[in-house]
């Protein structure tokens, strides 16, 4: 059953919001990206909400929420379900607003982003971890609230989270010097895109506001072109800062009325734009901090010559996750390939493979090999890493020839889990 209402933030209301979160949200800058601008012909601009202390955007809206609570409330203390962003931003703001707050996260959370929600809250918040998941999480939060009659702090489905992250459009629009015709954001829930876009309809009416969701979590989308806030069935959580399976009804109302476009983006694309910062611009960003970044080249003809502002949302990128953000982005642009290989069960046939099948830049990245009852041949599943994208058909070919070939994964995304 819908939920929806037909609440709008004021702009007094984020006004109130930003005076709130003076002391404890920075006031991040909107820096002009020299590479990006010419690249796509036009004034590409950054707003780096990636430098806030807890790294992300999040802190606006936990504390303006936070701060909002009659004595009452703060001494009851306050509940929030996250593994990430959101955690922090609660966490931080419990520890300098005094008030306890109990944090669930899933079990299998990573250890890291365990102990950054610990040290930002420190002894003003208890963390559980519950469950496997944070269906599980935050179903035990909801429980813990309503026995110990405690506020449950939402991500993105509350009014006062959301003039919070409204902010964000009132320094942007005071920074620019020049107006501006696009802003591209990140949207996951929904809460940043219902603030920022309710500031520009009032002070900047004709910019336009670009949603951008991964591919594999199309949820806002969905929603609106549905006209009515629609549950998927199933995400592709590798953008976990903007892979939610249901938005908010409350910003779902708002951005089918405010924003000029939803779209998507294949996460492939995204984490060649997490290693694109990285290498060349010694930016630090999480995969939904590269999300907004990533939608320029799908705009790359509207915006040339245009004013264009993107959200970077935060940097809580986990290092570990560096080799699949690689693969990813490798599958992505179409330079590694998986393939089943038979091998005749003959001496040097490996090598007849590796030197005259493989080009010379051609590079193995991945052997696994297992003996088949049939004397006549053996198969294997190769990754190669070719040096450009023209070079598949010529490898296929040249296997196909000398028949090597068995199978080729890309395209078969069940096989390709299976024996990848």
């Amino acid at each position: 059953m819908s939920t929806e209402t037909t609440y709008f933030p004021s702009l007094e209301n984020i006004k109130q919001a930003a005076a709130n979160i003076k002391k404890v949200s920075a006031i991040t800058p909107l820096s002009p990206s020299l590479r990006y601008s010419k690249q796509f012909q036009a004034n590409i601009m950054l707003k780096r909400e990636d430098l806030q202390q807890v790294r992300s955007y999040k802190i606006r809206g936990a504390y303006n929420k936070i701060s909002s609570l009659t004595s009452e409330q703060s001494k009851n203390g306050v509940v929030c379900a996250s593994a990430g962003n959101h955690a922090q931003g609660v966490a931080l703001s419990c520890k300098l607003l005094k008030i306890h707050g109990t944090i669930f996260m899933p079990a299998p959370t990573p250890k890291q982003k365990v102990e950054q929600v610990k040290m930002f809250g420190e002894d003003f918040i208890e963390i559980k971890l519950i469950g496997d998941t944070f269906d599980d999480a935050n179903a035990a939060a909801t429980k813990e609230c309503n026995e110990k009659q405690k506020t449950f702090i939402h991500p993105f489905n509350d009014p006062k989270v959301i003039e919070g992250q409204g902010t964000i459009g009132l320094e942007i629009i005071e920074q620019a010097t020049q107006p501006i015709d696009y802003v591209f954001l990140a949207v996951g829930g929904g809460g940043l895109a219902s603030g920022l876009s309710s500031v520009f309809k009032k002070l900047s009416p004709n910019t336009k506001i670009i949603g951008v969701e991964p591919e594999g979590a199309p949820s806002m989308k969905t929603s609106i072109k549905n006209n009515k806030n629609t549950e998927l069935d199933y995400i592709d959580k590798f953008i976990d800062g903007a892979a939610v399976k249901r938005v908010g009804d409350l910003t779902f109302s708002i951005c089918k009325e405010n924003l000029h476009n939803m779209i998507t983006v294949p996460e492939g694309k995204v984490c060649e734009t997490i290693l694109e910062l990285y290498n060349k611009d010694a930016i630090v960003v999480e995969p939904a901090g590269a999300l907004s970044i990533s939608a320029l080249d799908f705009y790359a003809e509207e915006i040339k010559d245009k004013n264009v502002v993107c959200i970077v949302s935060g940097s809580n990128n986990d290092i570990t996750r560096t080799p699949e953000i690689k693969e990813r982005a490798l599958l992505y642009a179409n330079l590694k390939h998986y393939f089943i290989v038979k091998f005749p069960q003959r001496a040097g046939a490996l090598r007849e493979f590796v030197v005259d099948i493989l080009g010379p830049e051609d590079d193995i990245t991945f052997f696994e090999y297992a003996k088949k009852t049939n004397r006549e041949n053996g198969s294997a599943v190769v990754g190669i890493q070719l040096k450009a994208s023209k070079d598949l058909e010529p490898l296929i070919s040249k296997m196909k020839s000398r028949n090597f070939y068995g199978d080729y994964l890309n395209n078969k995304p069940d096989l390709f889990q299976f024996l990848v």
